[in-house]
């Protein structure tokens, strides 16, 4: 976002109508599909109520809401929520001085969710910090590119330390953060190998359609009786998880070929009346 937008925003080089319809554009037609099959495989009353929400983009706002329609998509409310916070985002982050200040409340703000206002990680204040700490690595990005990319080994040290602190002292936002940090450090100094290659490129295109519709593809399995195909031991765990990945990628390409195919054929359409 920040790669994208933050500096049009900064200089009001794009509309306030224009940001919106693109990030709405980029989401909703997939999102919607999405939750058009998840409600036919389980239709019901609450579960059309919870589309609803969906659709709005907006169930983000709801207070502790535990919605079991795409339930992962708890993330995507978050980051909707981010979106339309957007342009104050890039206020709070509008110099290096301010956005260290920011960081230091944010992490205040996530400790007391936590022991004082009963907030998770599906609220955006929660979440705040993952955010602030992602702009505030876009600020120096050039900096630490060069880091990373002079002193590959000292990045990789400290990833492989922030992974054994993440697994060894448990997910909490302190290891959580760390990780993400590192792990976004070291692939600013990447330029080939296992992070930036055709394939990663491809599925990194496709990241986060995948994440969404990898519990619908396993619904699916479990209404076919495939994810018990061979019992319930680790053969049948290796069978659903490579099953699941790979239903996901299929569908994700799928679905985005299908919908680019509607979305050709509306704008040409439109054209073809607009010229008439």
């Amino acid at each position: 976002m920040c790669c994208g937008y933050y500096q049009k925003i900064v200089d009001q080089k794009i509309s306030v109508e224009d940001f919106y319809k693109k990030r709405y554009i980029k989401i909703w037609p997939y999102f919607a599909l999405l939750c058009a099959l998840d409600f036919v495989i389980s239709p019901s009353k609450n579960s059309l109520h919870e589309v609803f929400a969906n659709l709005t983009l907006c169930q983000g706002l709801l207070p502790d809401a535990h919605i079991s329609v795409i339930g992962v998509s708890w993330t995507l409310a978050v980051i909707f929520v981010f979106y339309m916070l957007f342009p104050f985002f890039c206020f709070l982050i509008g110099n290096k001085k301010r956005a260290w200040g920011v960081v230091a409340a944010a992490l205040v703000f996530n400790w007391l969710c936590g022991s004082y206002f009963n907030a998770g990680r599906t609220n955006i204040v929660y979440d705040a910090i993952y955010f602030i700490a992602g702009g505030l690595i876009f600020l120096y990005r050039k900096e630490l590119a060069e880091f990373a990319s002079k002193y590959k080994i000292v990045a990789a040290a400290i990833l492989l330390i922030a992974t054994v602190a993440y697994f060894a002292l448990g997910s909490s936002t302190l290891t959580m953060l760390f990780f993400c940090v590192a792990a976004l450090i070291y692939t600013l100094g990447c330029r080939t190998g296992v992070l930036v290659n055709p394939v990663a490129k491809f599925l990194g295109g496709i990241s986060f359609e995948i994440y969404l519709c990898h519990m619908v593809i396993y619904r699916v399995l479990e209404k076919l009786h495939l994810v018990h195909l061979f019992g319930s031991g680790l053969l049948a765990y290796i069978f659903t998880a490579v099953a699941v990945i790979c239903g996901s990628v299929v569908f994700s390409v799928c679905a985005k070929w299908f919908l680019n195919k509607i979305e050709t054929f509306l704008k040409e359409r439109v054209r073809r009346v607009n010229h008439v």
